[in-house]
């Protein structure tokens, strides 16, 4: 599973990405979590706001800062998926 935190570096983004971190501990698969700041590759997923989170190549949601326990129920969902 690959997740992505898409944004330019902001309070919000900064949030989701460690609370991303701090949801991944939780899991005993390998899920790699990357931030990517470059405008180009985070318009090409279709993001309308920051922060941006992508699971899979998928943007999943666009201006929202998910709480831990939600970004687990998603991490969950996508793995179900897989």
């Amino acid at each position: 599973m690959n997740i992505k935190i898409l944004g330019s570096g902001c309070g919000n983004c900064d949030a989701l990405e460690k609370r991303v971190v701090a949801a991944v501990k939780q899991f005993h698969y390998t899920i790699s979590v990357e931030k990517v700041t470059d405008f180009s590759v985070m318009m090409s997923y279709g993001m309308m706001a920051s922060p941006g989170l992508v699971i899979n190549e998928k943007l999943i949601s666009s201006g929202k800062l998910y709480s831990i326990k939600e970004i687990e129920s998603l991490i969950e969902k996508h793995l179900n998926q897989s």
